[in-house]
């Protein structure tokens, strides 16, 4: 499923990935974007109530990610933590680990994305904010994905 707005030059497409038998992975892709510095992505939507994890990807593309911001409530090893990381070239970075944690299962959130040439920032639930380097130095965001337990209801670009 998918479809192009003509007016944005954006596309978007929903995926799922099945991986073994029972498990499936669903997510929202967003291609052809171009958001410039000082310029942001509002996601809102709710945290599924059995969630594991969740994940906003952005970046070039799939294997060139600015920032991978991934809740985690019970997954990998962690509880209660959000892990950011970039991705380049296919290799990740150094993960940089947030222990503020304002995600709860089965609650609305609303996270925004804004970039300029040094740092991304993420605001949070509860007036909270994180910075991380733009390591990748991107001067145009043109990819960025919804994955894991975190179900979309809007998404703003200001």
């Amino acid at each position: 499923m998918g479809g192009f707005c003509p007016y944005g030059g954006w596309s978007w497409v929903l995926s799922c990935l099945v991986s073994g038998v029972a498990a499936m992975e669903c997510g929202m892709v967003l291609t052809h974007l171009k958001v410039q510095p000082g310029e942001s992505i509002a996601v809102k939507g709710t945290v599924l109530p059995d969630a594991k994890s969740f994940a906003l990807n952005m970046g070039r593309a799939g294997s060139d990610l600015a920032l991978h911001f991934n809740p985690r409530f019970e997954s990998h090893g962690d509880t209660r933590i959000i892990i950011c990381n970039s991705l380049q070239g296919g290799e990740w970075g150094e993960e940089q680990r947030e222990p503020d944690f304002p995600f709860q299962p089965g609650q609305d959130a609303k996270i925004g994305i804004s970039f300029d040439a040094q740092e991304l920032t993420v605001a949070l639930p509860g007036e909270q904010q994180l910075k991380f380097p733009n390591r990748l130095g991107l001067e145009a965001i043109e990819f960025f994905t919804v994955e894991g337990d975190f179900r979309v209801k809007s998404i703003k670009f200001k």
